[in-house]
């Protein structure tokens, strides 16, 4: 019974993950779609995904279908540019009749639509993100510091757990993670390797240092045959440079094991650990080295839903794998989740901001930031699925598409073939020379930045794959388990 509720879980998450992620698609198409019917242009196919059809229906003269390449769509607008070699042939005859052309404004204005289209589906889900508020985690909004990495430059400068951070290269920063004013993504994307620090610590009050990071970023080694070398290689994302700092989070549980004395003592998901008999813990790594003893009864303190409680719990060393007496609990990466009111436009400036800032730093020589850091469809839909396993997934899954729909509006608008802006682009040359650009350029241009598109597409997907599957095998449970009491080993 429970094998087929995690399955239906599994289909259910999957199934709001697919609609989310092809609403997009469609909202995007469809302004394409309407604005090349204002235009009266001809319209021959609306399909989502590219690929031969897996279904397709023909009505009012458009075919439309469902491709069978898991990643973004198109409206097939034969007046606009050859697009056969990322479409495909038509195969309806009357889509190979000589068309009038069109001039280069219905050019612009049906190129822009799409993008218009995405950026308005971005402002909807801010407004909804509005109105039901959006969770902000310790981990993400803190700029505190929770611990140090020893032997990290964060350790050598003398930063300790507990300050809090104000400036990074002498850029405010008012949370630890994301892309707009972060301590972290100031850091990564910083092309100086001295990075001033500037904090509050308790008791000392403002303070300065100067982080020297690593010139270069360290790359774990791959041990195993060829196959994980390669896989390895292929599908590792570039390493980062970081100071050896993170973010300072409450204890908060995260999964109970199975026969644990959490589980025995009635611990929940969720829980927030204050206090082992009356010492105060503050932190993961409290709990984790508090002295605990195999058979020992100790009072935890806790909080559930903002109401105090208590637990007596009994540690013992788990039965396989142990070595030492815990309680089996794992805690949630994520610390407290806050649920905020968050301005649209706020939303939306922050979400621009954000590729801009990603744009810049993949072009920035310096930056440790890489194109091998960007994701594709696969790596999309695998974070929509991971917000998704969230108690409030469907709140952080609304927020990402303000995120995603801002993005794809400006991505799409760059002015390379293929995309929107490139027809724009294109449109703008012709319409101030006054000549069409020749057809054969044309076909020859578009299906080079085609195979282009799909190489990169693919390079993307690698590391997207690699996330979930960092040495060629599926990510595998702890082997640390406790065994039921009835049924430990004499």
């Amino acid at each position: 019974m429970e094998v087929l509720l995690s399955l239906l879980r599994f289909v259910g998450v999957l199934l709001l993950v697919i609609m989310m992620f092809n609403l997009m698609i469609v909202v995007h198409e469809w302004g394409h779609f309407l604005a090349g019917r204002w235009r009266g242009l001809y319209i021959d196919r609306f399909q989502i995904w590219f690929g031969k059809p897996i279904w397709k229906k023909t009505y009012n003269g458009v075919q439309y279908g469902l491709g069978s390449i898991p990643a973004g769509g198109f409206v097939s607008l034969p007046q606009m540019a050859p697009m056969e070699s990322i479409e495909g042939k038509v195969e309806d005859e009357s889509g190979k009749k000589e068309l009038p052309p069109i001039s280069p404004l219905d050019k612009i204005i049906v190129a822009f639509a799409g993008p218009l289209f995405s950026f308005l589906l971005a402002v909807v889900f801010a407004v909804v993100v509005w109105v039901v508020k959006k969770p902000v985690t310790e981990a993400v909004g803190t700029t505190t510091i929770g611990s140090v990495v020893e032997e990290s430059p964060a350790e050598r400068a003398g930063l300790k757990p507990g300050d809090q951070i104000t400036f990074v290269d002498g850029q405010q920063v008012v949370r630890f993670q994301g892309m707009d004013r972060s301590i972290m993504w100031t850091i990564i994307s910083s092309p100086n390797q001295n990075i001033e620090v500037d904090f509050v610590r308790p008791g000392a009050g403002k303070m300065s240092v100067v982080v020297e990071r690593p010139a270069e970023a360290e790359e774990e080694k791959v041990e195993g045959g060829w196959f994980k070398q390669t896989w390895a290689y292929l599908t590792r994302r570039p390493a980062l440079r970081t100071i050896g700092i993170l973010p300072h989070i409450s204890p908060v549980v995260g999964k109970i094991l199975p026969n644990s004395p959490a589980e025995a003592a009635g611990l929940h998901t969720g829980d927030v650990i204050r206090q082992i008999d009356g010492v105060a813990v503050d932190s993961p790594e409290d709990v984790a080295t508090f002295a605990w003893e195999a058979g020992k009864e100790f009072t935890i303190a806790y909080e559930r839903k903002g109401k105090a409680m208590e637990a007596k719990v009994t540690p013992r060393v788990p039965e396989v794998e142990g070595t030492k007496p815990k309680i089996g609990v794992g805690w949630d990466a994520e610390g407290i989740r806050t649920l905020v009111r968050e301005n649209p436009v706020t939303q939306v400036v922050n979400s621009f901001t954000s590729i801009v800032k990603t744009l810049q730093a993949v072009f920035t020589p310096k930056s440790d930031v890489k194109a091998g850091h960007l994701s594709g469809p696969v790596g999309i839909m695998g974070l929509y699925y991971d917000l998704f396993q969230h108690s409030d997934g469907w709140r952080l899954a609304l927020w990402f598409s303000v995120l995603l729909n801002v993005n794809l509006a400006i991505l799409n608008l760059l002015p390379f073939p293929v995309l929107d802006g490139g027809h724009i682009t294109m449109a703008t040359v012709e319409w101030v020379s006054r000549r069409p650009i020749p057809f054969k350029l044309l076909e020859i241009v578009q299906t080079a930045f085609v195979l282009l598109l799909l190489g990169f597409m693919a390079f993307v997907t690698l590391k997207d794959v690699g996330d979930r599957v960092p040495d060629g095998e599926a990510k595998k449970e702890p082997a640390e388990q406790f065994l039921p009491l009835d049924k430990k080993p004499a």
